[in-house]
């Protein structure tokens, strides 16, 4: 799945926590959008869908997560359940999609998500056949749908640019150098966009 449909799905799990507890509403965005990229990360150092695609792990973070949040709700609780369970359906959501290569539309493997309990790669249903299909932008906006009738401007503005990014990516992404492997991202302009984000969740 391309970046933009994870924070779809991001915005998705946030819009009914944040039903529960409307005064959390920008801090479960932030928690969920950046629990939905964080295994991402792996782009950057490591190997892809392997080294922070940790299914297990998260997938226990995130129950004990969400119960220490439910036995003694706390804003920080709330938050790092969110973080764990958005990161917990994110290797889930690259296993629905394609494999992990330079061309995976051609399905030239069968590396889906590598799970560390069978010491092996987990193949892809590639129900979306490839990051950034005309598939996968489709469920990108029925993520974002939620988004756009239960929060802000601020959240609603970002859903929509989320989805204007994920079209350029789907109209080009053949033509585009290889994604899905690492690459270098330069840190300070991606910190400038962290902090941004989080600025205009308080709005």
């Amino acid at each position: 799945m391309m970046a933009p449909t994870h924070v779809g799905a991001g915005i998705a799990l946030a819009a009914p926590v944040a039903l529960l507890a409307p005064e959390l509403a920008p801090l479960v965005v932030v928690a969920a959008v950046a629990g939905s990229v964080f295994p991402d990360l792996d782009m950057v150092a490591g190997e892809h869908r392997r080294t922070l695609h940790a299914v297990e792990a998260y997938a226990l973070l995130a129950v004990l997560a969400t119960f220490a949040a439910v036995v003694a709700p706390s804003a920080p609780a709330v938050a790092a359940a969110t973080f764990f369970v958005a990161a917990a359906l994110h290797p889930l959501f690259d296993l629905a999609g394609g494999s992990s290569e330079a061309r995976p539309w051609e399905a030239a493997t069968d590396h889906g998500v590598y799970l560390r309990s069978r010491e092996a790669w987990v193949a892809p249903k590639r129900w979306i056949r490839y990051d950034g299909a005309p598939e996968d932008l489709a469920l990108a906006a029925v993520l974002v749908a939620p988004g756009l009738v239960v929060f802000g401007e601020g959240v609603r503005a970002f859903a929509l640019g989320t989805l204007v990014v994920g079209a350029g990516y789907a109209l080009c992404r053949k033509r585009i150098p290889q994604l899905s492997g690492r690459v270098n991202l330069p840190v300070p302009p991606v910190l400038t966009a962290v902090v941004a984000l989080v600025s205009l969740f308080r709005r």
